[in-house]
């Protein structure tokens, strides 16, 4: 509880002492269930702090996803002649069918998926991989879960672990590079003319918050985290 009360009070300081967005900037907040329903009941606060923390980086892969397909059309048209909308609702909203498990990736996911992205025989879509391997990836360090309970059990090593291993992608994503020079998929662009960091402003967000719950995870179950210093451009993935 000390932990949660720290930390709640840096992030609202950071929000009383930043300036507001415009109104059409704004972020909703997200919609939770009610305190008062009845699975309310069967979950701690740290319950409560992980099904935000999952979701909110749900969200960021959401908006990755389609911020990868605007920069890279070739891509979503390996997979699909709808829109890069229709094609992230699909994935995301969609799994109850798909169970993140795709013929056309030979199921891979994880570590495998993100290596797929970056293979330079692979002829699918590489967006599509990557996502599907970050978020997989996220949700095994979770314990296969998007909802937790009292009865739940979250080591803060796997979701620390997860964090590097979002840092390496990041990094991959920006720098893996066809045998002819060009990158395997378009993201950030940085030139005299164009200044886009947002999507590794999108990664840092999911670094973040999965890093702070993984301290706050091992303080109050007094667990310690091996801190695990590597070069990035030399990393190999972390195992959770």
């Amino acid at each position: 509880m000390k932990s949660l009360l720290i930390a709640l009070t840096i992030l609202l300081t950071a929000c009383a002492s930043a300036p507001a967005p415009p109104a059409s900037e704004g972020k909703p907040m997200p919609e939770r269930a009610e305190k008062s329903s009845a699975n309310q009941f069967i979950k701690t606060d740290f319950d409560r702090m992980a099904d935000v923390e999952y979701s909110e980086n749900t969200q960021s892969l959401k908006i990755l996803m389609l911020k990868l397909y605007k920069r890279n059309p070739h891509e979503l048209a390996k997979s699909t002649s709808d829109s890069a909308e229709k094609m992230v609702d699909w994935v995301f909203d969609g799994a109850l069918q798909h169970h993140w498990q795709f013929k056309e990736m030979q199921n891979k996911q994880g570590v495998e998926a993100i290596h797929l992205s970056f293979s330079p025989d692979y002829a699918g879509d590489r967006v599509l991989s990557f996502i599907v391997g970050l978020h997989t990836m996220l949700q095994k360090a979770h314990g296969g879960k998007n909802a937790f309970y009292l009865t739940d059990s979250i080591h803060p090593q796997s979701l620390y672990n997860v964090a590097r291993n979002v840092e390496i992608a990041a990094w991959k994503l920006a720098s893996s590079r066809k045998p002819n020079g060009e990158l395997y998929i378009l993201s950030n662009e940085f030139n005299a003319q164009e200044r886009n960091l947002s999507f590794e402003r999108e990664f840092g967000k999911i670094i973040g918050r999965t890093d702070l719950f993984a301290f706050m995870l091992a303080e109050k179950s007094q667990r310690l985290i091996s801190r695990i210093t590597q070069s990035i451009a030399t990393a190999a993935f972390l195992p959770f």
